[in-house]
């Protein structure tokens, strides 16, 4: 009996090896592989991106600036941009990076300038000219040159006639206001005058409309705003072919009533 048992045992052993034998044995499963950390292409520019929103040609920032931006966006001002105060609780609120823009100053995109003014502008002229020249334009000053009366619409036709017949880049006028010196200035073929009170007008002036004389109201700004009013005219180009076109118009209206 127990030899059966012995001989039963081994035969359902051999059957055992022949079904493992003859069984496939299944590939070791791999560990899963988690798909790696992917940036879709609109936010790897996101990520890349300096910063979302680019506010640095306005000197004050106010809370419509920053409408819309969200949490944790950058924005890029001026060096010397200011905040209204509602600006600033969005910055806090929504914690905005501002990054400044470098007080670099560009580079000047005129070489030689005409300028003049009234005995209202004359104070005024003799600082700027020291200033200019500091930045390296050549200057060619055509009066007054005291603060003795005199009319403005004088001084502001010799600028615009140098301007015009292309003997300088461009011209600056000062008077009061600023408005009279523009109005005569703008009589000369060939010329945009453009009367600014601040840099951003002034760049505005000069990228969009093609301004090549600048005329400034010596009771309207400070000096410092004066400086950076001139430099920002000085540093900026007509360059993007929309804006050349309107300016072209305004060249083709002159030329239609001219005599």
């Amino acid at each position: 009996m127990s030899s059966v048992s012995k001989e039963t045992r081994e035969k359902v052993r051999e059957l055992v090896r022949d079904v493992l034998r003859n069984t496939p044995v299944e590939a070791e499963q791999a560990s899963p592989k988690w798909p790696e950390h992917v940036i879709v292409n609109s936010l790897q520019e996101k990520k890349n991106r300096e910063f979302d929103r680019d506010e640095s040609a306005k000197s004050l920032i106010t809370e419509n600036d920053l409408r819309g931006l969200e949490a944790g966006a950058k924005v890029r001002v001026a060096d010397n941009a200011r905040l209204t105060p509602l600006a600033q609780d969005i910055v806090s609120e929504k914690r905005i990076e501002l990054i400044r823009k470098g007080s670099r100053t560009p580079s000047i995109s005129a070489k030689s300038l005409a300028i003049g003014s009234d005995h209202g502008g004359y104070a005024l002229k003799e600082e700027l000219k020291v200033f200019l020249v500091g930045l390296g334009v050549n200057i060619r000053d055509l009066g007054t040159n005291s603060t003795d009366p005199v009319d403005y619409p004088d001084f502001a036709l010799a600028v615009a006639t140098a301007v015009g017949n292309k003997q300088v880049d461009l011209g600056i006028v000062i008077d009061g206001a600023g408005i009279g010196s523009a109005m005569t200035a703008n009589k000369i073929p060939g010329v945009r005058a453009a009367a600014c009170y601040s840099a951003t007008l002034a760049q505005n002036a000069r990228e969009h409309n093609g301004a090549n004389v600048l005329s400034l109201g010596s009771g309207q700004n400070s000096f410092d705003e004066i400086k950076e009013i001139a430099k920002a005219f000085l540093t900026s180009e007509l360059t993007e072919d929309r804006h050349k076109k309107r300016v072209g118009k305004i060249d083709e209206i002159e030329r239609r009533y001219k005599k």
